[in-house]
């Protein structure tokens, strides 16, 4: 059974303030205009600040879901589905070094996992003095009218917002990563290399940051439409079971990768029978061609979502090997 999970719509401000790792205190009380309803402490993530995305509705239409009034419906496990107000959870660091990360967990654009890939990396994440902002994202098939980039959208939308109210959120605005998991991992692919091309229209001053992230880490990563490789969850919902060469560009991470894509770091278990191996080398090869700073991990065994990876096995290296790596670009400054 499904959990309703975030705050009534109606009212509700940009930004709440909740438990952080760092101060213990009690969150001040909401105002009177707004309608909050007392959250499961078992959910994951219950206690983390939300930041909305927009200050109205989001670009290009559509009735969105029906989501009881809530923001998104998330279920026992941390699997959400139903968002009708697309947002950010913040994981604030005890340690805050200045850097941040906006993660996107996967589940195929059909839902997002926030509790098997969202919430626990964030606690890694958290322990490195990174802040962290879980990437609450809008689902192509839930009655958006932009489709397939209303994830985009909301993708490019995280990175300005993250960065304009960088002096409030303890985040300097030059050291502003990505990191995505599965079909995450193709929304933050997409995200850094499709960084020249607004999806939307200005909304507010926020949306005259920048987009482009100063890097990019993609975990068993949806890459590419193309065939024999496209036997993918994110593919049907993106582009159906017929891609226009317009789409499989648009939607395919490698055909976009140029100078100005980021340092990109890569990891995929040989053995993922969902995005198979070749996702990654297909985007590792468009990397080298391009002259892009870029490191690949390929583990022999792990399947595909394994999150931090199963204790005591290789896959479970990765989270050290991303810190080293973004220690050696400068991400991590001590």
């Amino acid at each position: 059974m499904r959990l309703d999970r975030r705050l009534l719509l109606a009212g509700l401000g940009s930004a709440l303030g909740l438990r952080s790792a760092k101060a213990q205190e009690a969150p001040p009380e909401p105002a009177a205009h707004e309608a909050i309803r007392a959250l499961p402490r078992s959910l994951p993530g219950a206690d983390l600040q939300v930041i909305d995305l927009w200050p109205g509705d989001p670009p290009g239409g559509g009735s969105g879901p029906d989501a009881d009034g809530y923001r998104y419906v998330e279920g026992t496990t941390g699997d959400i589905t139903r968002v009708a107000k697309p947002c950010l959870l913040a994981m604030r660091p005890a340690n805050p070094s200045g850097a941040a990360m906006i993660v996107a967990a996967g589940g195929g654009y059909e839902y997002i996992a926030l509790g098997n890939e969202g919430v626990p990396v964030g606690k890694v994440l958290n322990a490195a003095g990174i802040t962290v902002f879980l990437l609450i994202y809008r689902l192509p098939a839930e009655g958006w009218g932009a489709g397939p980039d209303a994830p985009r959208q909301d993708a490019q939308r995280a990175l300005r917002l993250v960065r304009a109210r960088g002096p409030e959120l303890g985040v300097d605005p030059g050291r502003v990563g990505v990191l995505g998991f599965s079909a995450g991992g193709h929304l933050m692919g997409e995200t850094a290399v499709g960084s020249a091309q607004d999806l939307y229209g200005a909304v507010d001053a926020v949306d005259s940051q920048p987009v482009r992230p100063v890097l990019a880490g993609l975990i068993y990563p949806v890459i590419t439409m193309r065939k024999p490789f496209d036997r993918t969850r994110t593919r049907r919902i993106m582009v159906g079971d017929e891609v226009t060469p317009t789409e499989m560009k648009t939607y395919s991470v490698d055909l976009q990768v140029g100078p100005e894509t980021p340092p990109t770091f890569l990891v995929q278990a040989i053995d993922d029978p969902i995005a198979v191996a070749d996702h990654p080398l297909l985007m590792f090869s468009a990397l080298r061609k391009a002259r892009v700073p870029a490191e690949l991990h390929l583990f022999e065994r792990g399947g595909h979502g394994f999150g931090l990876g199963a204790p005591g096995t290789p896959a479970a290296a990765w989270p050290g090997l991303f810190l080293a790596w973004i220690r050696l670009h400068g991400f991590l400054r001590s």
